[in-house]
């Protein structure tokens, strides 16, 4: 396994963590993601550990405290060989204050997963999404609180627009507080609206980015092709399961293109997929799901090789879209940075 440091933060990470949103499979939108139980954890945990992942992520609202609760049994007894990254700012009840990111949802949020761990501590902890009616200083000086009393050791933000991420670094340089040193994203061959504004951002901010969601919703496994069309699955009925929509056409040229490449290697489309994320500049670690153990030993297949440059251009070209304003007109200004995924 190849561990990279995590942001500027002295923290290693493996490439690859193992994400628990199959756990628990409670409510309408986990039940389509899978339903793993305390057995199954602890052999996917067993597996991971066997090969160097030793970080897994999850969230409060996973099954609503379900997936926290698996985790914590799956991992018993071997705590100090693992990190855990969770969440919290999304709705955990029917309370007004339960959901967001102030002082009063976030300290009972952070006891209320330690509980579910079993642990004393969050090696990572992200905000979910960006709160817009509570101030950051406010965010902010919770979290700094936390990591003081050593509850939380590092923090992070997930889904934030630029300028949430920006504001809250800036904040936490005006005030001295802790900053977000790991930024969680979605990103993919078939979703790179990142590289617009959020990868410049983290590289010159030097906060380190965890890929969510790496293969699009499942529609990179090689399961969809240009004769497959999705034709069941949250994929095909849409919605919040299954992520936004993509063009047809431009899944399938992409798909195309993974196809030959995984001819070419010897590797699996997925595995493909994966290992172009981890070429990308600022990537720290990717979260990999698993419904089983046949399934987690393909996803570590991504790592140990490296595909070529040629075959990263490849894959760039095929899957790159037009920015919308003002990046694509950024580009024509010698001035501006031109990352190479532009």
């Amino acid at each position: 396994m190849q561990y990279r440091q995590l942001g500027r933060s002295g923290l290693k990470v493996p490439v690859l963590s193992f994400g628990t949103g199959t756990f628990g499979g409670q409510g309408d939108m986990f039940s389509k993601w899978g339903a793993t139980d305390v057995r199954e954890a602890t052999r996917l945990v067993d597996v991971c550990l066997e090969h160097g992942v030793n970080f897994f992520d999850t969230a409060d609202v996973y099954s609503r405290g379900v997936s926290e609760e698996i985790l914590g049994a799956a991992i018993k007894g071997r705590r100090n060989d693992v990190l855990i990254s969770t969440k919290t700012t999304f709705t955990m009840g029917s309370g007004p204050n339960d959901k967001g990111s102030s002082r009063y949802h976030i300290l009972r949020s952070v006891e209320s997963s330690l509980k579910r761990l079993g642990t004393d501590h969050i090696d990572v902890y992200f905000m979910h999404g960006f709160d817009a009616l509570t101030p950051v200083e406010e965010v902010l000086s919770t979290l700094d609180t936390l990591i003081t009393s050593g509850k939380v050791r590092y923090i992070g933000a997930s889904n934030f627009s630029g300028w949430h991420l920006m504001k809250s670094l800036a904040t936490s340089d005006r005030l001295g507080l802790s900053r977000y040193v790991a930024y969680q994203g979605y990103y993919s061959l078939i979703g790179r609206e990142y590289e617009w504004e959020l990868m410049p951002l983290a590289l010159d901010q030097g906060v380190g980015t965890m890929v969510w969601s790496p293969l699009g919703w499942g529609r990179l496994t090689g399961k969809i092709r240009r004769d497959q069309p999705a034709t069941d699955g949250r994929i095909a009925q849409g919605g919040e399961g299954g992520g936004p929509p993509v063009d047809n056409e431009r899944l399938y040229n992409v798909v195309d293109v993974l196809a030959e490449l995984a001819e070419e290697t010897g590797k699996t489309i997925p595995q493909v997929a994966l290992n172009w994320l981890l070429q990308r500049p600022g990537i720290a670690n990717i979260v990999v799901g698993a419904r089983n153990e046949d399934q987690l030993i393909a996803n570590l297949g991504a790592v140990g090789w490296d595909l070529t440059p040629e075959q990263v251009a490849r894959l760039d070209a095929v899957s790159r879209v037009q920015p919308i304003y003002p990046y694509w007109h950024q580009m024509g200004f010698d001035r501006n940075p031109k990352p190479t995924v532009w």
